[in-house]
């Protein structure tokens, strides 16, 4: 994970480093809001066996942030995106998956238009899963698990964790104001990954016989850009 950071900080720096002319270039600042659906099969088959878990959930709310340049037509845009199912209820049987993930793109519009663009897109990114398994503790007895630490210890959520360094294609569109800066649109991206992985203990630890799962994921979102309030009223030639 730190060096994928690494790699989406450099990128970062060398876009807002870009010069012409002895004059900064920045890129528009990025957010977008969606959803991503991302089936773990491995996993839940596996769950399934035990009904005392709830498998996880297909769907996940993702939030990114980043940043977004169009110069002459080529794109590249950075992102840092949080996904949770936002299912788990601590208080009964239930489960929830979230991730943190951060990527880098670059497309082509190909619409000569100020005001629109369409482009198709590709990149890489990274992506690290935690499961998290609530089981249903309503009937332990309290002074049981004051007493007791094998029930203290029965009574804890389960945690599961997997990782991904993934590819990405998509498609975006959106619809800009030369006067404000600002645009609007919607991207759609498929991510797979380069390889399969099992899940893992929730210190990220190697187990024996664990399921494996790959990235098989698609996200369709908003997307809001806006140059940094820093330059809205600055103008390069």
């Amino acid at each position: 994970m730190k060096s994928m950071l690494s790699i989406f900080l450099l990128f970062s720096l060398a876009a807002f480093s870009q010069e012409e002319k002895y004059q900064m270039d920045f890129p528009d600042m990025s957010r977008g809001l969606g959803v991503s659906f991302q089936k773990f099969n491995g996993l839940n088959n596996r769950i399934a066996n035990y009904p005392q878990y709830k498998q996880v959930k297909d769907a996940t709310g993702v939030l990114q942030l980043g940043w977004f340049k169009e110069k002459k037509q080529f794109i590249t845009q950075g992102l840092l995106m949080g996904g949770s199912s936002m299912s788990g209820d601590r208080d009964k049987r239930s489960s929830t998956i979230r991730y943190l993930g951060v990527s880098f793109d670059i497309g082509y519009d190909v619409l000569k238009n100020k005001k629109v663009s369409l482009y198709p897109l590709a990149g890489i990114g990274y992506q690290a899963y935690q499961a998290r398994f609530y089981k249903d503790n309503s009937t332990v007895d309290f002074n049981d698990v004051l007493q007791n630490p094998v029930v203290q210890n029965s009574t804890r959520p389960l945690d599961l964790r997997n990782s991904f360094v993934n590819y990405r294609f998509g498609l975006g569109f959106a619809a800009r104001s030369p006067k404000h800066n600002c645009s609007i649109g919607v991207q759609a991206v498929y991510t797979g990954s380069f390889k399969d992985h099992s899940w893992r203990s929730a210190d990220n630890q190697l187990l024996a016989n664990a399921p494996v799962d790959g990235l098989s994921q698609i996200y369709a979102g908003l997307v809001f850009t806006c140059r940094p309030f820093f330059m809205m009223h600055k103008h390069y030639e």
